[in-house]
């Protein structure tokens, strides 16, 4: 194993006292002491509205929070630190790029993106066609959960204006070959965006080497404070983009007649930005790169082979997609259970996991299904919480 999940775990002050075994990573993740610890210090010494202050606290919040940026830019391996935006979240991103590129698109143009793709990488495209008279397809899946790649020109075309597809699949842990997706996105001179929210988490990410147009992900679901994510963005790209939101900060000038913009990043930040946030995810990136990704990538890769091998041998269990290349979620049913009911059961064991349909309603349909039970895997996670659930899926078995 890369790294002691036992030892891990003390960082954390929800596992502290208690058997919870948490199955549930790809929703969000629970955060260690050192993160708790950057939100509360900010709050406690140097609480103050950041950028143009001219006071010591300040100056002192504004540095922490640039900090934060920079280390930012430094973990996905950015060019800049000004192509790194502060947004709410992978939602939040996707909405900002959804609004200001989509709000280019003309009739007829065509958006791509997958069968796969998370509500938040569907919806948002979905008003940008309705508003601009774009048209939206699909690349489907096949029998193994991987994005039908089969005849590409089916669906890259010069219609295509704007790709966007997920790093990961956060139902099946299928692991989309974003360096190939981005050459047939630029051969045919659309821009490329990458959901990432299950990407930089669990894997080396280098945006430049990936060569996406855009990459946003979340703070939450790798260790970080709720309500803090991230749009990094290829800086002709963003320079060129309108804004989403207009307040404080984002402008250069405002008259009564009209506004001038902000530079990068500032111009896409209006209001103030979840500073303190920021701040926790920076001390995230710190505590990810000390243990560094490679080994996160190996932890869970080998926790998955262990898991998938143990769940095989369960009868009446039924597990979804077996793509090649995954990462560490599995998503199955049990026969004549519903997701749900297992899901009170094992939580009874103080095992907790997601069911449902995952924010994911057309892959779904696409599995013939309304919904299905998740686990879902991280740092602290180890063999002994997959013998634990193995453990109380026979016994949930035994009483039906």
């Amino acid at each position: 194993m890369a790294f002691s999940p036992i030892d891990l775990k003390k960082d954390f002050p929800i596992f502290q006292n208690s058997d919870l075994v948490y199955l549930d990573n790809a929703a969000t993740t629970q955060k260690p002491s050192a993160v708790l610890d950057a939100v509360n210090s900010i709050y406690q010494e140097a609480n103050a509205n950041v950028h143009r202050a001219i006071y010591t606290l300040g100056n002192e919040a504004t540095q922490r929070f640039e900090t934060a940026r920079s280390k930012l830019a430094k973990f996905i391996h950015a060019p800049s630190e000004k192509e790194i935006i502060f947004t709410g979240g992978t939602t939040g991103s996707i909405n900002l790029l959804a609004h200001s590129i989509g709000n280019t698109l003309k009739p007829k143009d065509e958006i791509l993106i997958s069968e796969m793709e998370h509500h938040s990488n569907i919806v948002p495209w979905q008003l940008a066609a309705q508003r601009t008279g774009a048209v939206l397809n699909y690349i489907p899946i096949n029998e193994n959960g991987d994005l039908n790649l089969s005849d590409p020109n089916k669906y890259f075309t010069q219609k295509t204006k704007i790709v966007a597809l997920t790093h990961m699949s956060n139902v099946l842990g299928t692991i989309n070959p974003i360096k190939k997706l981005a050459k047939m996105t630029n051969d045919i001179g659309a821009i490329f965006m990458v959901d990432g929210a299950q990407g930089v988490p669990h894997m080396k990410v280098d945006v430049q080497d990936l060569d996406c147009d855009f990459y946003t992900f979340s703070g939450h679901k790798m260790l970080g404070p709720t309500g803090v994510g991230i749009l990094w963005g290829k800086m002709g790209q963003l320079e060129n983009m309108d804004p989403f939101m207009g307040g404080g900060e984002m402008i250069e000038a405002v008259t009564m007649e009209s506004s001038t913009w902000n530079s990068v990043p500032y111009k896409f930040e209006a209001g103030t930005p979840n500073f303190a946030q920021a701040v926790g995810l920076g001390a995230a990136v710190d505590y990810l790169a000390d243990i560094t990704m490679e080994k996160i990538a190996e932890h869970e890769q080998e926790l998955t082979i262990y898991a998938l091998a143990k769940l095989e041998k369960i009868e009446g269990l039924h597990l979804y997609g077996s793509p090649p290349k995954r990462g560490g979620v599995i998503s199955f049913n049990l026969e004549n259970i519903h997701p749900h009911d297992l899901a009170q059961f094992l939580n009874e064991d103080n095992i907790a996991i997601r069911v449902g349909h995952h924010c994911a309603q057309p892959l779904l349909k696409t599995l013939g299904e309304t919904a299905t039970a998740r686990m879902s895997f991280y740092i602290y996670n180890d063999e002994s919480d997959i013998d634990k659930f193995c453990q109380s899926l026979d016994s949930i078995r035994e009483y039906f």
